[in-house]
């Protein structure tokens, strides 16, 4: 499988890494010759503003949702990319891809000097509880009916799916842990193999 990770900012290595670690060919996406390329996406975060407007400049933005849109084309989203997949943000809106149908709070669980980790029970993610950190996390407030909610922090939905499009609050590349980027690879081979 190629899988890009978006490589305007954020950890754009550390995603590499571990999808190298479980298989796949890890390929960084900066221009839309870089998405043509590859079989699925990683938004990782970093400032969703910032993030959100230099997409739209490199037209990333309507390759992508053309191709979610006709090809089913799976994209995880992690922190700042949870707020550009999200159809609804609370308070100031960054250019994005809206469709996944969510309801984002930027940066609801406080500044980076509130950061934090806890151990997580992921459905379909099998070892154990996963340990994941939080840095400047936005918050899911609400989540719609094709939306499945996969993971819970204190009774807020911290990872959710809906059809090829995954989502998460949190930064599992910031661990060794490479479970859920392997969730992620064969939820694309998946896709592949249906079309």
């Amino acid at each position: 499988m190629r899988i890009g990770v978006l490589a305007i900012q954020g950890d754009v290595r550390e995603h590499l890494q571990h999808l190298v670690q479980v298989g796949a060919d890890a390929v960084s996406v900066r221009t839309l010759a870089d998405l043509a390329y590859v079989e699925g996406l990683i938004i990782p975060g970093g400032e969703s503003t910032t993030i959100g407007m230099l997409m739209q400049e490199e037209g990333l933005i309507g390759a992508i949702l053309q191709r979610v849109t006709n090809e089913g084309f799976p994209v995880y989203g992690t922190c700042a990319g949870l707020i550009l997949l999200a159809k609804d943000v609370i308070g100031k809106s960054p250019a994005r891809l809206g469709l996944m149908d969510i309801v984002a709070d930027r940066n609801a669980y406080g500044r980076q000097v509130a950061s934090f980790e806890a151990d997580l029970d992921i459905v379909g993610v099998e070892g154990g509880p996963f340990h994941a950190v939080f840095i400047r996390a936005p918050q899911i407030i609400a989540v719609g009916t094709n939306v499945i909610p996969l993971a819970y922090y204190r009774d807020q939905v911290v990872m959710a799916r809906q059809g090829s499009l995954l989502v998460s609050s949190f930064h599992p590349e910031m661990t060794k842990d490479t479970r859920i980027h392997h969730y992620f690879v064969d939820l694309v081979a998946r896709r592949v193999m249906t079309s």
